[in-house]
This record gives C-alpha cells, structure tokens and sequence, in this order.
C-alpha cells in the first residue's frame, strides 16, 4: 500500500533554503513531487511534516500542506475503494491534474465543446448541450466555476432547482446526462479530477420514470388511422407522419425528415438511423405506400418525401432549426388530434416508436424480436439487435400490425 509524506529535502536552493516536497512511497520505490515550497532548516519541523512557528505566516501555510495532504490521501482512497492498485506514476499524473483543471473553467469548455459539436455537424447533441448550459448558468448565477466545484451536494441542488421550475424526471436526466458526458470529456483532456468524479455517489438511474406509459393501443392507433382530416386539412401531414412512423418499426421524426425517394427500392425502406448510425430495411405495408402515394402525387420540386425540408441546399445548423420547429408544430397537433378522436392518453412523435414495439407485444411477437426495453430500459441494445434480425422476420412481425 502506498505511503505518502511531506518532508525537506537535503539539496539547498539558490536562495539558501531547502524544498519542500511530497514524496510517496510504494514497493520500496519513491516519487518526489516539488510543492513550490522552501525555508530554512530551523523553520521545519521534520516529525510533523510542518512548518514551525518561526516560519512567516505558519499558520496559513501549514493549512495549505493539510490540503495537499487531503489530496494525496483521496488519491489513494479512491483506488483502494475500487479495488485497483495505483502505480507512482499514476498518483502523480492524478495529483498534477488539479492544476489543470483551473486553467479552464467549465463555462469556457462547454463552449468549446458546443463550438466543437457543430463544427462536427452534431447540431442535435450540439442543441442539447447549449440548452443544458442555459439551464445550469441560470442556476448558479453566471458564475464561473471549475470542474472540481462540481459536487454531489450542487448537483442535488441543481436537481431541486430543476424541479422548482416543474422539471420532470426525464428532463432532468437528460440535464444530468448532458453534464456527465461533458465531466467525462474533461477527465479524458485532464481538466477534471477522477477521484473526486460526482456522478460515482449522484446515480442519474433514480431518475428513471416508472409511471412514465407512452404506448397508445392497437384501437387508440385506429382511431387516428379513421380520422377524417377533410375537416382539418391543416392536420394531414401531422397524422401521415404519425402513421408513417408507427408502420416503419418507430422511426424517428427527424430520419423521416431526412428520408429521400431515393431511399425506396424494391417495396422497401432502406435508411441509416441519424442517432445510431444502424442500417434499417422496412418493409412497405399498405398505409404506409397510401402515405407515400400521396406525397408523390404533389410532385415536389425536392428530393425529400416530405414537406419538411424546403431547401436543397440547408445547413446542418438550418436543418436543426427546421426540425426544431416543425417537431413542435407536428407535437402540438397531435396533442389536437388526441382530444378530437377522444383519446386520452397523451401523444407525441416519440409515442409512435413506443406503441410499434409494445402493440406487437400485445400481438404475441417474441421479445426476443421486440425488446421490452425498447423506449423504456435500454434503446440502444434494442436496435442493435433489431437491425441484426432477418428482414423475413421483421416483415413477419410487422405484418402483425394490420
């Protein structure tokens, strides 16, 4: 087990006094790490590792080496609570990494990384990211902070502030996840220490809603299906994206936007997912070829299937704006469409997706091909393995659905 102690060493400076260093001892071998600190022999104290009374502003000084003490102690500390062993050269890279972590505050490196992510043309994670620094400067003020004063006890804070202002679990732990990824990044860059990481004691996971039910049923999908947009033509394209997201295996609003005719071959759908980069083949069922006969039959200048892009030529940035906007207006009038086919659960885009694997659920498909998790445990998992499924079994489930 690794030993740490402060003691003077025997090398006079220039200046006539001698350093003072942290030395840590491990199998017999040491690591002298210099602290910017020296006196005179007769103003040390060597059994107490300290400076003595005759030493200018002792008291002060002394308090600073019980701060570096500390330090080094919850360096060991941590590693021994994780089981693992630390090598010299570890502690001191861990120990020097406190001075890194003021050469940036975290207001600067989150600016960065935004600046970094739209360069990247991540705007999406790029929109999230500047949203959750809205959010969290309002809450400590503007001020600036570093890294190591993101604690447990501020994100506890920040949490209740989140609340106050009618925050939902899933809101806050998209907040909380934004503000771990970005800790995670600045560990990686050196700008943030491991062993005081706040997310090991601060678990986002309790945050998990449990009374959280986004699936319509098979007949509340009807009853959007049936509905007569001739009285409510402002609500055609709302619902056709809907039923073309449910009928598609959920795909999100934002590939539906993306979606060209280009992608349509041989009775199918064939796209890249934006968010996992997963090669999807979707089968065309009936209400989904009514949905695209009727927007081939507007015969758009553009390439895409739908009138949500309007411009060949937009900016990634231009193109998150639009989304933006548009999955707004596409959530508000499903919110009207709901109360006027007399459905009382609530709907959004993101409805689509969970009611696709939980109706066919209902409709016996295995889970094994349709993942309980999808929407609710873990997302990722549940399309990694989707996409690796024969399409005749997808097919298969799907047809489930009429």
């Amino acid at each position: 087990m690794a030993t740490i102690k402060i003691i003077q060493r025997a090398k006079v400076l220039s200046n006539g006094e001698f350093p003072i260093f942290l030395r840590i001892t491990k199998d017999r071998k040491s690591k002298y790490i210099s602290l910017k600190l020296s006196c005179n022999i007769s103003e040390w104290n060597e059994t107490k590792s300290e400076f003595r009374k005759n030493y200018s502003n002792h008291k002060q000084m002394n308090a600073a080496l019980s701060e570096v003490r500390n330090r080094a102690e919850k360096i060991i500390s941590f590693y021994l609570s994780k089981g693992e062993d630390i090598t010299l050269e570890e502690f001191e890279t861990q120990f020097l990494n406190y001075k890194l972590d003021k050469k940036i505050s975290v207001n600067k490196f989150w600016e960065e990384h935004i600046n970094d992510l739209n360069k990247a043309g991540k705007t999406g994670n790029a929109r999230v990211f500047s949203h959750t620094k809205t959010s969290f400067l309002k809450f400590i003020s503007n001020k600036t902070i570093y890294f190591k004063d993101i604690t447990y006890e501020l994100l506890e804070k920040y949490e209740t502030f989140l609340r106050s202002n009618n925050g939902t679990d899933s809101g806050i732990s998209i907040k909380m996840r934004t503000i771990r990824s970005l800790y995670n990044g600045a560990i990686k860059k050196g700008y943030a220490n491991k062993e005081i990481y706040p997310f090991d004691k601060y678990k986002i996971s309790k945050l998990k809603g449990q009374n959280n039910k986004r699936a319509l049923s098979i007949e509340s999908v009807e009853k959007i299906k049936n509905f007569d947009t001739e009285k409510y033509p402002n609500l055609i394209d709302s619902k056709n994206y809907f039923l073309f997201s449910y009928y598609t295996g959920g795909m999100n609003f934002y590939d539906m936007m993306k979606l060209k005719w280009d992608n349509i071959v041989n009775g199918r759908i064939s796209y890249i997912r934006s968010k996992t980069k997963g090669q999807f083949s979707i089968k065309i069922l009936p209400p989904v070829k009514e949905i695209l006969r009727y927007y081939k039959n507007q015969k758009r200048s553009t390439k895409y299937i739908f009138p949500i892009i309007l411009k060949e030529d937009s900016t990634p940035i231009q193109l998150e704006y639009r989304k933006e906007k548009m999955l707004k207006k596409f959530n508000k009038d499903l919110k009207y469409i709901a109360e006027l086919c007399k459905i009382d659960d609530k709907i959004t885009s993101y409805v689509a997706r969970h009611s696709f694997a939980t109706n066919l659920k209902q409709k016996g498909v295995s889970t094994d091909i349709i993942s309980e998790a999808l929407g609710h445990q873990n997302l990722t998992i549940t399309q990694a393995y989707l996409k690796e499924l024969e399409n005749d079994v997808i097919d298969d489930a799907l047809e489930k659905l009429i």
